[in-house]
């Protein structure tokens, strides 16, 4: 199964139930992972983070007082000189749409469902090790491209027309 080394990354497991931080760790050690820390939410994930680089961070969905949602926005946002780019998978047992959304929305790199794996696991490390999605900066996003694949588009290419400016739009007025 393990055809990428994964042995020299540092990963950050949050969680606030014990045993399953003690099962993410028994199967990153079993894929070759040494270098593991571990924090019971996000606020103390943040203050992990402060000493200990995380190349990956493994975070639980829901937890008190700060869940993966929200460790993940302030992953985002650089806080306390974290690296914004460091890749956040989720863990959850919640697999409705609405929460994979969220999760999405807040800047998560993968998603997992549980129970989970070894397998599942290692092919969610490797999906952000070896197929990154590009970063977004939008007004109310930063974070890995939300879209997994090119969809098809019928249609002409707006963006690779010139538009044509009446005037009405630089005085911000709608067109009549």
């Amino acid at each position: 199964m393990a055809d990428l080394d994964i042995s020299d990354l540092s990963i950050l497991i949050v969680d606030d139930y014990p045993p399953m931080r003690a099962i993410l760790r028994v199967m990153l050690k079993a894929l070759g992972v040494r270098d593991i820390a571990e924090a019971s939410d996000g606020l103390s994930a943040l203050d992990e983070m402060k000493g200990f680089h995380a190349d990956i961070v493994i975070a639980d969905y829901r937890m008190v007082p700060m869940d993966g949602v929200g460790l993940t926005l302030r992953i985002r946002d650089g806080d306390a000189g974290i690296d914004p780019f460091t890749p956040v998978i989720m863990v959850s047992g919640h697999s409705e749409k609405s929460r994979i959304c969220q999760a999405r929305d807040a800047g998560v790199s993968e998603f997992l469902v549980k129970p989970i794996s070894a397998t599942l696991l290692y092919y969610r490390l490797r999906a952000a090790i070896e197929n990154p999605r590009p970063f977004i900066r939008a007004p109310n996003f930063f974070g890995p491209d939300r879209r997994r694949r090119a969809m098809a588009f019928d249609g002409p290419d707006r963006r690779k027309v010139p538009y044509e400016y009446t005037g009405h739009e630089r005085q911000g007025e709608r067109p009549g």
